[in-house]
Order: structure tokens, then sequence, then C-alpha cells
């Protein structure tokens, strides 16, 4: 497990749902993304492009036919970065004697 660690860069909201989306497979297309964020292709390519720059995800474009395709992976980098994030959000809720864990 990472240390915990607040990682501004991936607390602004939209880049803490992608960056989630993205904890949670291998790869994942461009369209799954955004239909998931319910986000326009120029605003997730702006949030992917600030996390591609801190080296926080990986892109992958092909072409399928003649019609490009963009995949997207979190890297170790970034895996790192959200766990750590994640093991902070933890610690600030605990001190409230909460959990951002599901109870039994």
């Amino acid at each position: 497990m990472s240390a915990p660690r607040f990682d501004e860069l991936i607390h602004a909201p939209t880049r803490l749902s992608l960056v989630s989306l993205l904890a949670a497979t291998d790869w994942a297309e461009f369209r799954y993304l955004r239909e998931q964020l319910g986000l326009s292709d120029s605003a997730l390519s702006k949030q992917l492009a600030t996390l591609e720059q801190a080296g926080y995800v990986e892109v992958r474009k092909s072409f399928v036919g003649k019609r490009p395709r963009t995949s997207v992976k979190l890297s170790r980098r970034g895996r790192a970065a959200f766990d750590g994030h994640v093991a902070a959000l933890q610690q600030i809720v605990a001190q409230a004697g909460a959990s951002v864990l599901p109870g039994p």
C-alpha cells in the first residue's frame, strides 16, 4: 500500500473520477471514458493531457480500419499517486470517526 499523500492534481473532481475509472481497469477506450464521465471530447482530452504530462497515464493511439482509437492506462506512477491520495483521504475522514469504505 502507498504511503498517504494528498495529491492536488488527482483531487480535482473530474480527474479523481477519471483516475478512479482507470484504476479499475487495464486499458480503457477514450469513448468509454467520455461516456462514463459525461465529458466532451475536448474536456476529456485536456484532462488526459494534464495526467499524461504528470506521468500518471499512458496514452496509446491506433487505428481500427480508418478510424482512430485512443486507449488510456493508469501508469505505475499514477497508480501509486492514486493509492496514496485515497489513503490520505481515508486518514482525513477517519479523524471525524468516519470511513470512506462501506461499513459491514
